[in-house]
């Protein structure tokens, strides 16, 4: 397995994001990447030296103060006090793997030669990313319009020995860090500053992180629901291919084909029914796990897009003899697509506690709240509040970031995307569906033992054999606090390949 990922202008897929990140791979510039940079960067130079006009970000000031004229003598400082202003974010830290996102991504979009970046700078990155140099970036601060500029600013601190840094288990300046690796802090020169603090990393690497657990999860869900279907003795007739045919939505024929194969070979779902029809909650799965999958195929495009784009301003076009400031950095594409995903996640989880509730209600021969002797014990009665409690959650934080704007930099940013709230709220969604999940499973996999000794497919019976490892059947009353967090820890070490 090669274990470099070479950074170049070839298209960056999300399932190579996957690999990069999950095999450990170390990043490194193609030799057409060093080329880009390092022209560009001439090119910037060779043009600073031949006119005087202003030009913005370069020497000029920022935002509102973009007509204020800076001297050559002080572009270097400007970059400076650009870094150190900007860095005002708060809040909760970024999880160290989405930091580590965000400096892939940061080396991505500069790698292009549109930035004017030095190739030291970019290669500086590239080193904090291979020795899990991780800076300290704070969730909130940034409005997702003229980039992530709080969050980006507390990425690149350390290049100029500012900020803090986590590397091997500790938090330290990174001022340090630089002394004891011998490494000098970067000089910036003219429009570097704007070019690191630019750009929609911070919603990037959130969007990506996330879609990477949610693709997992809609996978999941599928197969979770197809445990509670046979928990409550649901039919298969919803899931023909002849009912997905006539409405081919591509979730919705993908779900139904998915649990035909998943309960194939099933004695429970092969057994007479005394029940003509299942509720929405089992017999609709193909429906709405199709939308939501269908959303997140539309998010997918987003990203693969945003992650091979050049996010910061203004672009510098060589050939073209062109430094023109225009809007790449506006986060408007990812917020809206964020939005969507927390919609499509919340969905998932709304309907899976549905059937959460569906198998604990004493219906179709099973006890209520699936426990013996119910009444002396309580089974699974309050394991449905805490997904009910969750999946209300969810709902609030499914409300659309993107829908809000507020006018900022004296009136120059004048509408701005909200992006990285959108973002911080989907992982969170994410996080809470994750649970949801964890107590339907802990649920389903109680219920289907009441249908011994009839068997469930050779598939899902092998499933529920792993899940049985970590978490028994419950005879009596026990704190099923831990069985919700042994059931969340066998959903996180299952690995599926992302397509």
């Amino acid at each position: 397995m090669d274990t470099i990922h070479y950074i170049s202008s070839e298209v960056l897929t999300l399932e190579q994001l996957h690999e990069i990140v999950y095999q450990g791979k170390t990043l490194a510039l193609s030799e057409d990447a060093k080329v880009s940079i390092i022209k560009c960067r001439e090119y910037l130079d060779a043009k600073m030296a031949a006119q005087s006009e202003p030009i913005y970000g370069i020497n000029t000031g920022f935002g509102s103060l973009c007509n204020v004229k800076i001297s050559n003598e002080n572009l270097s400082q400007l970059q400076v006090n650009l870094m150190k202003s900007h860095a005002c974010g708060t809040g909760p830290e970024v999880p160290h793997e989405i930091v580590k996102l965000m400096l892939l991504l940061k080396v991505q979009s500069l790698s292009y030669g549109h930035s004017g970046v030095q190739l030291a700078t970019v290669e500086r990155l590239i080193d904090f990313y291979n020795n899990d140099i991780l800076p300290i970036v704070y969730e909130q601060g940034s409005l997702g319009a003229s980039g992530d500029l709080a969050p980006l600013a507390h990425l690149c601190l350390p290049l100029i020995g500012e900020g803090e840094v986590y590397v091997d288990g500790f938090r330290q300046p990174a001022a340090k860090v630089l002394q004891n690796r011998g490494w000098e802090p970067i000089v910036l020169q003219s429009k570097e500053g704007l070019a690191l603090l630019n750009g929609t990393q911070f919603m990037s690497a959130y969007g990506c992180y996330v879609l990477l657990k949610a693709l997992k999860y809609t996978y999941l869900a599928d197969v979770v629901a197809a445990i509670s279907l046979e928990g409550f003795d649901g039919r298969i007739e919803p899931f023909d291919d002849l009912i997905h045919y006539v409405r081919p939505h591509k979730g919705q024929v993908t779900t139904a084909e998915r649990m035909r194969d998943l309960l194939e070979g099933s004695e429970i779902i092969g057994q007479p029914k005394q029940h003509v029809q299942d509720p929405y909650s089992f017999r609709c799965i193909p429906q709405v796990h199709g939308a939501s999958k269908d959303a997140l195929d539309y998010v997918k495009k987003v990203f693969k897009t945003e992650i091979n784009s050049v996010t910061d301003n203004p672009n510098i076009f060589r050939e073209s003899d062109k430094i023109i400031s225009g809007g790449n950095f506006h986060g408007q594409p990812l917020a809206l697509a964020l939005d969507f995903m927390g919609i499509a996640l919340a969905e998932i989880g709304n309907i899976s506690e549905r059937r959460t509730y569906q198998l604990i209600s004493g219906l179709r021969g099973l006890p209520a709240f699936l426990v013996n002797d119910p009444g002396l014990n309580s089974g699974f009665m309050i394991p449905q509040y805490t997904a009910a409690s969750i999946v209300s959650q969810n709902k609030q934080l499914a409300t659309p970031a993107s829908v809000d704007s507020i006018v900022s930099s004296n009136g120059q940013e004048d509408h701005v995307s909200m992006g990285s709230n959108a973002a911080t709220k989907a992982l969170r969604i994410v996080d809470n569906l994750e649970r949801i999940l964890a107590i339907e499973l802990m649920n389903a996999s109680q219920a289907i033992e009441f249908r011994r000794p009839l068997r469930s497919s050779e598939f899902l019976e092998s499933f529920l054999k792993s899940y049985r490892e970590e978490v028994p059947l419950v005879e009596v009353d026990r704190i099923l606090h831990y069985d919700i967090e042994k059931s969340v820890a066998f959903l996180r070490s299952f690995v599926i390949d992302i397509e």
